[in-house]
């Protein structure tokens, strides 16, 4: 079962590798709705947003060298709705500062080159403030532009400068809002998958080292199995993140494609990780310590009674992660009993032994209540 459902969730990343040719590339963007077609229609948006932005300055508002508008619109076609809006205050306020910069630069400095020197100097330092976040570079690269074209003595252009900036922006705020905003429901369900099977990997290597009578001669395959399941809790956080935010202001954002029904199971999945490091711990200090204290541990059907729980736990990990499909716990449930009553009662294992037990049978416990109150 593990094994199909784990061929199930990684054909995706299969498919997705399957024709890297630009044809391929674009007919699959125009098809599949996912990250290329994402790239697609952000690309055509911030297009559209330029020449919006352009032929508005020329044709309308006649604005001599608007070249500021254009970029402004295309770099404001961001990633999403809540970092347009946050940028257009950014881009707006760094070009600003840029333009005053310049401005004051030209009417007391008379050398156009000195003028150049410290408005760049001084508008990379004024740019590093946090408020800018990333536009703050273009305080010094705007005042820089400024003073080249030498238009700093002029206030008319200067005010161009401050209303074609101003312009290009609200266009690509207004389209990236407008038309298609952007959403990453579908990164959810991919990385629920992925994490998923790596977590239900995990579980499947400690329950065979667990079955082993002897000890392992050394523990490079867990090792490997908790760096890729690690790497993708981080991944799985980042795409959470990225797609509670691209919800923020979004018009979009009751759609399916928004990704909330994978949102619950994938932060359950997340929620598992700190058990599922005392589980290794405990594994890692069980199997290694043999050789040194063969007392910690448990005898052998108790350890086949762990085995076929970490084995249980590890499907129940793959439906989670699967939206909208039944979690069986039932036998994780009788065998965690079983573990416990044996605990308490099984006075022949002696404490050592019973010892090494409940140091497995306790993150054991702790995965199984949070697949319970996921």
């Amino acid at each position: 079962m593990l094994r199909t459902r784990a061929a199930v969730l990684a054909a995706p990343e299969a498919d997705e590798h399957h024709d890297r040719t630009p044809i391929g590339w674009f007919a699959r963007a125009v098809r599949v709705p996912g990250r290329e077609q994402r790239i697609l229609v952000q690309s055509a948006k911030a297009t559209f947003a330029a020449t919006a932005a352009w032929l508005l300055a020329t044709l309308v508002l006649r604005l001599p060298q608007p070249f500021l508008a254009p970029y402004a619109a295309v770099f404001l076609v961001e990633a999403t709705v809540y970092r347009s809006l946050r940028g257009w205050l950014q881009q707006v306020g760094s070009v600003a500062s840029g333009v005053l910069l310049a401005a004051v630069a030209g009417q007391l400095i008379p050398s156009q080159a000195v003028a150049l020197a410290v408005v760049v100097f001084l508008g990379l330092l004024a740019g590093s403030w946090r408020r800018f976040g990333d536009a703050g570079v273009w305080v010094g690269v705007t005042g820089m532009l400024v003073v080249s074209y030498g238009t700093a003595r002029e206030p008319v252009l200067l005010g161009d400068r401050l209303l074609e900036t101003a312009l290009g922006a609200a266009i690509g705020v207004a389209v990236n809002t407008l038309i298609l905003p952007p959403l990453y429901g579908e990164r959810l369900a991919a990385a629920a998958g992925r994490l998923g099977k790596a977590l239900a990997g995990l579980l499947e290597t400690m329950s065979d080292l667990i079955r082993q009578d002897e000890p392992p001669e050394d523990l490079d395959g867990l090792t490997s199995r908790v760096r890729d399941a690690r790497s993708q809790v981080l991944a799985a956080e980042e795409a959470v993140g990225l797609t509670r935010e691209g919800r923020l202001l979004n018009l979009r954002r009751g759609r399916p494609s928004a990704g909330a029904r994978h949102e619950r199971p994938l932060r359950t999945l997340i929620g598992l990780w700190p058990a599922m490091s005392q589980l290794v711990a405990a594994v890692r200090t069980t199997t290694t310590g043999r050789r040194e204290h063969p007392f910690e541990y448990p005898w052998p059907d108790a350890r086949d009674a762990l085995a076929d729980l970490m084995h249980h736990l590890g499907g129940a990990v793959q439906a989670v992660a699967t939206a909208g499909e039944p979690v069986e716990l039932g036998e994780c449930r009788r065998l965690l009993e079983k573990l416990e009553n044996r605990l308490v009662t099984a006075d022949e294992d002696g404490v050592p032994a019973r010892l090494g037990l409940g140091t497995l049978t306790l993150p054991a416990r702790l995965l199984l209540e949070q697949l319970e109150n996921r």
